[in-house]
């Protein structure tokens, strides 16, 4: 994942806010799948479906994204971007903590996107 200079840059960039807007997407419909969750009938509530919706989404901006990036790259980068809105989600809005396993899986998780960033091709 090593940036390219001038143009090729701005378009790299470009397609990382999009990943990143991607993963605000995915992080709102699971927002919408934890309230479906909590439901007597989790599969036909109004949360469901709206969260369905989300992911359906995404699903067509993963296809764009694909064009330009690696696989290995978007995913890590994706990945970490979704574990971190989550765990802030659910730490904000659903009271939920994290041990010391998850937090270090988080940090690795960090550290394998500056490892990609830094020596990925």
């Amino acid at each position: 994942m090593r940036l390219p200079s001038g143009h090729h840059a701005r378009i790299y960039s470009m397609i990382a806010l999009y990943v990143m807007a991607l993963a605000i997407v995915t992080v709102v419909g699971d927002y919408f799948l934890k309230l479906a969750s909590q439901e007597a009938s989790s599969f036909s509530n109004k949360w469901f479906f709206i969260g369905f919706i989300a992911y359906a989404a995404c699903a067509f901006g993963w296809v764009i994204v694909m064009r330009h990036i690696k696989l290995a790259t978007i995913g890590v980068v994706y990945s970490l971007s979704t574990i971190l809105l989550l765990t802030a989600l659910g730490h904000i809005v659903f009271g939920e903590t994290l041990n010391k396993h998850e937090i270090a899986g988080i940090l690795l998780a960090l550290v394998s996107v500056i490892l990609l960033s830094r020596f990925g091709g």
